[in-house]
């Protein structure tokens, strides 16, 4: 599937296709059984051509499984993941399971601090839109990779200033209302997988501006963010190309420094 919106902006790289499904695809990327990776590195990858796919035992790390829609998986992070979100679990660190597991994962004994206390962060946590995907795969592919029969369940562009500039215009321009794009304090993969899958699901669905998670930062370029749509809302703002400010003079001004 080629996109027109794609194209009127300028991206650097393809958009990328969240598919569901029951098949695994040939010669794609995935991370192995029990081994530790990040869900923004295969995104990255799948953006640039490759195919990556996930499944319940393969999804790199407990919020990567949380993300992609296999259940809430932080029920078995190690000394809570409220502590180790904010102010870490030090009485955990100083055992001796504990210290095994600090070898590896220092902000455990510490805190990231991405939230203050461990009561706010088990409330971050619990707002969360936990999903259980009704599929064995997850699968991330570059958009016109997708097949026949293949719909995708959210559309992820990767973009810098200007083109985020675009699609937030663009996500509103024919929408009655102007919060049509909202930017969620959550993890990367959060913000590709579960917030997306969730407002798909509305009446009214909005897009979702991502990887603005400090931890997810080193896997993309330094002037790189996600806007991940819902399928409906994808094929509703591809339609609105033609005729909107993408064919004017200002923006053809602002896609110029971009070539």
């Amino acid at each position: 599937m080629e996109s027109k919106i794609a194209k009127a902006i300028g991206m650097r790289y393809s958009p990328v296709a969240v598919v569901l499904t029951n098949d695994k695809p040939q010669d794609a990327l995935q991370f192995k059984e029990g081994r530790w990776g990040c869900v923004v590195s295969m995104l990255n990858a799948a953006a640039k051509g490759r195919t990556a796919v996930f499944d319940r035992k393969t999804f790199g790390c407990l919020g990567g499984g949380v993300g992609l829609g296999f259940g809430n998986q932080y029920v078995n992070f190690p000394a809570g993941i409220e502590f180790f979100l904010s102010t870490g679990n030090k009485e955990f660190s100083a055992t001796e399971t504990g210290r095994n597991i600090v070898r590896n994962m220092p902000a455990i004994e510490h805190g990231e601090g991405y939230v203050k206390t461990p009561d706010l962060a088990r409330k971050f946590i619990d707002s969360l839109p936990m999903t259980d995907v009704p599929a064995e795969y997850v699968v991330f592919k570059p958009l016109d990779k997708l097949r026949e029969g293949e719909t995708p369940r959210v559309v992820v562009f990767l973009v810098g200033p200007d083109q985020l500039s675009a699609l937030v215009v663009l996500a509103n321009y024919a929408r009655e209302t102007n919060e049509n794009v909202a930017a969620p304090f959550c993890a990367g993969c959060h913000s590709i997988g579960i917030f997306p899958y969730r407002e798909g699901e509305s009446g009214n669905p909005r897009a979702i501006i991502g990887l603005t998670d400090v931890s997810a930062r080193k896997h993309v370029e330094k002037d790189i963010l996600s806007f991940s749509v819902p399928y409906g809302m994808f094929l509703e703002m591809e339609s609105n190309v033609e005729g909107s400010f993408l064919e004017k003079e200002e923006w053809r001004r602002v896609l110029e420094r971009n070539r």
